[in-house]
């Protein structure tokens, strides 16, 4: 007898249900550790420390928010003190990049020391060989998602 396949039993209904609880678990560890700064602006600081410079469009791109929204991220991190924007040029174009303050780095260190610290207390799901595998699979399964999604950022 065939079955038929339910959303809700494809890999993507599973992921999209998993990122959702990292999301809520994210939010709660934040407030529960007192760090000072939202997630999506950790990430986005976390990000910028990766790479000095970035500008907004390459930021959004990366942190999967349009451009507005960014915006709305940089401007409460530029208000905070923990980044610096300046425009420089690209392509004959001039662009708005930012990098991290002094302080900046100092909250993103902070908070990426506290939640690391708080995740090597989690019980351990997989071996550090599944986690490295599992991370790779999912990569291999967002480029090829990113090969078919048209996205406006």
């Amino acid at each position: 007898m065939h079955r038929h396949e339910h959303y809700t039993d494809s890999i993507f209904y599973q992921i999209e249900q998993t990122a959702k609880y990292c999301r809520y678990l994210g939010f709660q560890v934040f407030q529960k550790l007192n760090i000072e700064i939202t997630p999506d602006e950790f990430y986005a600081m976390d990000i910028i420390m990766q790479n000095e410079s970035i500008c907004q469009r390459e930021l959004a791109k990366l942190i999967l928010k349009d451009r507005p929204t960014t915006g709305r991220i940089l401007s409460s991190l530029e208000e905070k003190g923990y980044i610096d924007r300046f425009v420089d040029t690209k392509n004959n174009r001039l662009v708005r990049r930012m990098r991290l303050t002094d302080s900046g780095i100092s909250v993103t260190k902070n908070a990426s020391s506290k939640i690391k610290d708080y995740i090597s207390k989690l019980p351990k799901i997989f071996s550090d060989e599944d986690k490295a595998e599992l991370i790779n699979l999912i990569m291999q399964f967002r480029q090829s998602l990113e090969k078919e999604v048209e996205m406006n950022i």
